[in-house]
């Protein structure tokens, strides 16, 4: 008997080129909430940073590139990965946060939207092809693999592009010491419908959404700077309501997602998680495996990239997913068939959701 199933048949990613060290931001003045400057020298705040968050570097875009120039190169490579005909995409589902910010400029731009603008530089033709973004903070490209589930499950498409693409080195705050967090970069994949003679691909998923206080644990504030024009915003963020929110939130929906999936944490070879603090997520993952009473975590199940790719905000998990795929991550981790994994995430709304993903 065929079963149907959905997976992700190509995938696809474009790192920038221009790395910036922690030692890179020694000639800025950070300044605390308040506009106090912090007496800490540079050294002692790089190397306090990386303590906790894990980066060590983070990848940025050249000038003249914005979000829909990298998330069309993505997913072009994706999309041959694939081996599919681009004119046989029925949708292309775009997340993103800030849409194009030109070099130099503080205004966003998604006016078509990102969708829109991938498709024209992947120069397909067909009205067929649906484009539209996703605004679902870090978990974007996770909700848009969800999304092109559904679509595809209601017969509403068969062959989805998926693109996350960030360049949040344009709307950071130089006198924020959260800006040292923040990267660029893109990735991609294909999901359709596969016939099989096994249950394969997507087989269980979660998300979630958050808004009392949560809502605007990340938002856009003005300059720490107190002499800084007030007008020109820059993404902020409650750091430590978000990793305590996370803490509580993201184990609790990977378990629910795999419930949902009829599985157990000792079936899980990897876990894709969003890279946003390298701390955050090893302790979410510990308390996962508590959810099972459970306090030995199999060594390398979580592959990480934040430590020489920063936080790239949506794109960190599909970035990473292709890096293993291909074998160009840092880490030396590899998927076999059969596999099952998770990938999952946290961010703005305040949102998270999982998938289990039978490779």
């Amino acid at each position: 008997m065929q079963i149907t199933n959905i997976m992700i048949t190509g995938t696809g990613s474009y790192i920038p080129p221009n790395i910036k060290t922690n030692q890179d931001f020694s000639n800025n003045q950070f300044y605390d909430a308040q506009g106090k400057v912090f007496n800490s020298s540079h050294e002692e705040i790089a190397e306090k940073f990386k303590s906790i968050t894990g980066i060590e570097e983070r990848r940025y875009v050249d000038p003249d590139l914005v979000a829909s120039d990298i998330g069309a190169i993505a997913g072009r490579l994706a999309i041959e990965d694939a081996g599919a005909d681009m004119e046989t995409i029925d949708q292309i589902i775009v997340a993103h946060n800030f849409g194009d910010v030109k070099s130099e400029t503080i205004q966003t731009d998604i006016l078509p939207s990102l969708a829109s603008r991938v498709k024209y530089k992947l120069g397909i033709k067909s009205p067929a092809c649906v484009a539209y973004d996703v605004l679902f903070g870090c978990p974007g490209w996770v909700q848009g693999i969800i999304q092109a589930h559904a679509f595809i499950r209601a017969g509403m498409a068969k062959r989805c592009l998926v693109v996350a693409t960030e360049t949040l080195s344009r709307v950071l705050d130089m006198h924020d010491r959260d800006s040292m967090i923040f990267a660029d970069g893109a990735g991609a994949c294909v999901v359709e419908a596969v016939e099989g003679e096994r249950e394969e691909g997507i087989i269980g998923m979660e998300a979630g959404t958050w808004t009392e206080d949560e809502a605007y644990y990340l938002f856009m504030g003005k300059s720490n700077d107190v002499d800084a024009d007030p007008k020109v915003r820059y993404i902020k963020m409650h750091g430590r309501k978000i990793y305590e929110f996370a803490l509580t939130k993201v184990p609790q929906a990977m378990k629910d997602c795999l419930d949902k999936a009829g599985a157990s944490i000792y079936d899980v070879k990897k876990i894709l998680i969003h890279q946003a603090n390298e701390k955050m997520d090893r302790e979410i993952i510990k308390r996962l495996f508590r959810l099972y009473k459970e306090r030995d975590i199999p060594e390398g199940i979580m592959p990480m990239s934040i430590h020489k790719l920063g936080n790239s905000s949506v794109s960190t998990v599909p970035t990473l997913l292709d890096q293993i795929r291909k074998g160009t991550s840092a880490e030396q981790h590899q998927l076999n068939k059969g596999d099952l994994i998770l990938l999952a995430s946290v961010g703005a709304g305040m949102n998270v959701n999982a998938i289990a993903y039978r490779y």
